[in-house]
């Protein structure tokens, strides 16, 4: 299940999602990433995200397909909030159901990964002042994208 959204999501109805009808699971890994106070050094104020929905919706169900192939998975969750968020906000969850939690955490951590660097979104940042940044790829993640390769 992919799903772009403004509105928040509630994360133990994402978890009986991903439970519902698959008695074979034996892992269910869960991410949720959200607005931090701090980022880069700034004070964050506000997060803007953008997205052009064909361009996004077509790339996590790329990355939802390639995860399959890599590992055994029952289900995949991929939710990502769009539009303007508040510090503590869910940003956005992934989570993996499998038989065995070695997949689950791998595949888990491969798409967060993948969305973290390839995804179509744009941030932008209000920070101390009024003051707004696009936010720009963070070199860490670009390395942790790149050992998927």
């Amino acid at each position: 299940m992919i799903r772009v959204q403004q509105a928040d999501f509630d994360m133990n109805q994402e978890y009986q999602a991903l439970i519902s009808d698959d008695c074979s699971s034996g892992a269910v890994v869960m991410f949720v990433g959200r607005v931090r106070d701090v980022n880069q050094g700034h004070q964050i104020d506000e997060l803007y995200l953008e997205h052009y929905p064909e361009m996004t919706n077509k790339y996590l169900s790329q990355l939802e397909q390639q995860a399959r192939a890599l590992w055994p998975l029952e289900n995949v969750s991929i939710i990502h909030r769009v539009g303007p968020l508040q510090l503590e906000d869910k940003i956005v969850l992934v989570g993996v159901s499998s038989v065995h939690r070695e997949a689950a955490f791998e595949a888990a951590q491969y798409l967060m990964d993948l969305l973290k660097t390839n995804a179509p979104f744009w941030k932008k940042e209000v920070i101390e002042g009024g003051h707004n940044r696009w936010v720009e790829a963070n070199h860490k993640d670009t390395i942790a994208a790149a050992q998927w390769a």
